[in-house]
């Protein structure tokens, strides 16, 4: 890892003097999942998540944005608060790796170029396609197991506030959730290759899961000084 950080360095230090065209850097904090196994609650990290993102600035008002992201998600019913859950006593595991692309908005001008700190909230959307654990249950045992490879699109809804801390970093603290296209995150609803393996379908199978990430992100800025006149 340390040779990678060095080879970047290296690789983005000649654009340094004339920057803030592009943002390159990571994510760090922790995901939640609300579905059917497990608590309710909309924004409760219990597990942690990772990526990279890379920011391509086309206005001081909206840039185009990729990320790669890796989070551990969980459910148990032990952490519930509807007693039926509890009662029932289910709990799951899965990994999500998602590749995110789309548009985040500056609710005001983020102009790095003042000579001033300056920040603002935001707001990003696109699409999503992420890859997962597909997750069964049958009608004898409680345990929930993997078992298959499956991977599904989501829409992500992300807002966070900026701060431009000089040096050509910004910091960020955000909250995204992402409203998935399946309900077999936690094996409620198996997915239609995992149907004939004697699989239990429970809870609403009429809802689509989600999942929540809630961090922080480090961006580097680097490239050219942008020209906006054209956007």
């Amino acid at each position: 890892m340390k040779y990678f950080i060095v080879l970047l360095l290296f690789i983005i230090a000649p654009f340094t003097a004339q920057s803030q065209t592009y943002e390159i850097g990571g994510f760090v904090g922790g995901a939640n999942y609300i579905g059917d196994v497990g608590s309710t609650s909309y924004i409760s990290p219990n597990t942690a998540a990772f990526g990279a993102i890379f920011k391509w600035n086309r206005s001081a008002r909206h840039a185009f944005r990729g990320s790669l992201t890796r989070a551990s998600i969980e459910g148990n019913d032990a952490d519930s608060d509807d007693v039926r859950r509890r009662q029932r006593g289910y709990n799951f595991k899965n990994t999500v790796t998602e590749l995110s692309v789309g548009l985040e908005f500056t609710f005001w001008d983020f102009n790095m170029y003042g000579g001033k700190p300056v920040s603002t909230p935001y707001l990003y959307t696109g699409l999503t396609y992420f890859w997962y654990d597909a997750l069964s249950k049958n009608d004898v045992t409680d345990v929930i197991a993997k078992s298959d490879n499956a991977a599904s699109l989501a829409i992500p809804m992300v807002v966070g506030y900026k701060f431009y801390l000089g040096g050509n970093l910004v910091l960020g603290a955000e909250i995204g959730a992402r409203y998935t296209f399946t309900d077999a995150l936690d094996g409620s609803n198996p997915i239609k290759s995992l149907e004939d393996l004697d699989t239990l379908k429970f809870g609403n199978v009429d809802s689509n899961d989600w999942y929540v990430f809630t961090g922080l992100t480090l961006t580097f800025t680097f490239g050219r000084q942008p020209c906006y006149c054209n956007f």
